[in-house]
């Protein structure tokens, strides 16, 4: 089971990848994050960690809404 700060990051997780219009498909302890709003080509990262589906969402963030 995971912990309380795992559950809080998590919860993150999904926060931000809403508001950067992600989706967030989780399998077990890994995740796939899918983005189709404005970008050309589907933006898809699968079989990701908790942190690294963190990193990828901070980065996106980092970029601004223009993802690049």
């Amino acid at each position: 089971m995971a912990s309380l700060d795992e559950a809080d990051r998590e919860k993150a997780l999904y926060a931000l990848a809403a508001q950067l219009q992600f989706k967030v498909e989780r399998d077990g302890g890994r995740f796939t994050l899918t983005r189709t709003a404005d970008v050309s080509r589907p933006e898809r990262a699968k079989n990701l960690t908790l942190t690294e589906a963190e990193k990828l969402l901070e980065t996106w963030k980092l970029r601004g809404p223009h993802g690049g």
